[in-house]
């Protein structure tokens, strides 16, 4: 199914897509099944997942009312990925540090090593080592946030010692454990809203650079997904500190300037941030498919990983994420909404042929 289909089954709350994806709300972080009576979310808000555990991986929580994590899972590969991923929860519950061989994992599931890895990476965008990193990774976050202490979080995750928080969360975290714990407590942060030709602009920034461009409709939903990574933070509305970085992106989107060149201060993982490089080197008027920038990191079957990076930029336009697009030219998904994706590629393919006229 496209992410398309998957939304107006969503929106028709079909029963025969139970178990066929479930679909995540950036703006709430919970994940759902297509038949959960919940309120919908808005297009641009609204991510889809094969599998419950890549909607977790991707730091989002199954919702308590419609319990995706127990959907009868319908096709045989998904299934067998699923309780890969089961197991590896399980032996983390246990708060050993030890994970299930890749050999165990395949016994269990009648597949061989080499098919449990591929199909987990085509269905997750990682393997089954890096998916129990990210989980082990997000029950420590949980329980920083639960208000345990830091060794009883660092042991509870099923980390043999602190130095092996350090080392795994470098780059994840985007800060201390300690700090993490606080919620970003002595963080601070100015944000400003502004009109665009897309709707709404929020930008927001440290004292190091922009960590938030997004794109939406409603201010509030906006403000509100900023201060739910950092709920401790000092979030403050500060026009007059963000003034000159709006305007160079209002500009751009008029079609009136430059591709934004903003100072960025980023909490990514470390592919993350290849991705999100590769993404800066797209010409301007041009556009690259997944695949191809999979293959440019040498990593030519980590498309999956390749569309989820992309799906979880922060700073839309500063890193050019609208300019990857699937492998039969088709838009794919956009985090910020494929409309938008729409009219920013079809902005730059105008501003590129005027360019080259006005070079002739």
């Amino acid at each position: 199914m496209t992410d398309d289909q998957r939304w107006q089954a969503t929106l028709n709350r079909d029963p025969a897509s139970d178990g066929a994806f479930v679909y995540a709300v950036t703006t709430t972080g919970i994940y759902c099944r297509p038949i959960c009576p919940s309120r919908r979310p808005r297009r641009e808000n609204a991510r889809f997942f094969d599998l419950p555990g890549a909607a977790e991986a991707a730091g989002f929580r199954a919702c308590k009312r419609c319990r995706p994590e127990a959907a009868d899972i319908q096709d045989p590969q998904v299934r067998a990925v699923q309780q890969v991923c089961e197991m590896i929860e399980a032996e983390m519950a246990d708060g050993e540090e030890g994970l299930p061989t890749l050999n165990r994992l395949a016994a269990e599931v009648g597949l061989s090593p080499h098919h449990l890895q591929r199909t987990f990476k085509r269905l997750m965008g990682i393997s089954p080592r890096d998916y129990a990193d990210a989980r082990r990774l997000d029950r420590f976050k949980q329980g920083l946030k639960s208000g345990v202490g830091i060794a009883e979080a660092t042991y509870g995750a099923g980390y043999g010692s602190s130095s092996r928080v350090y080392e795994k969360s470098n780059g994840r975290l985007g800060m201390t454990p300690a700090t993490y714990a606080k919620g970003g407590r002595d963080m601070r942060i100015a944000y400003t809203v502004a009109d665009c030709r897309l709707g709404k602009l929020l930008v927001a920034a440290t004292e190091r650079g922009v960590s938030a461009v997004y794109l939406g409709a409603d201010p509030a939903e906006m403000v509100a997904a900023l201060e739910a990574e950092y709920p401790k933070a000092e979030i403050r509305e500060d026009g007059s500190a963000l003034g000159r970085w709006v305007t160079a992106l209002v500009g751009f989107l008029d079609a009136d300037g430059p591709h934004p060149d903003l100072p960025l201060d980023l909490r990514a993982t470390a592919f993350q941030r290849r991705v999100w490089q590769e993404l800066t080197r797209i010409p301007y008027g041009e556009t690259r498919s997944y695949g191809e920038i999979a293959a440019a990191l040498g990593q030519p079957k980590a498309v999956r990983a390749v569309a989820r990076a992309c799906a979880t930029n922060p700073v839309s336009m500063a890193i050019p994420c609208h300019r990857v697009i699937g492998a039969d030219g088709g838009l794919r998904g956009y985090r910020w909404g494929v409309e938008r994706k729409e009219a920013l590629l079809e902005m730059e393919a105008k501003g590129a042929k005027a360019a080259v006229k006005d070079v002739a």
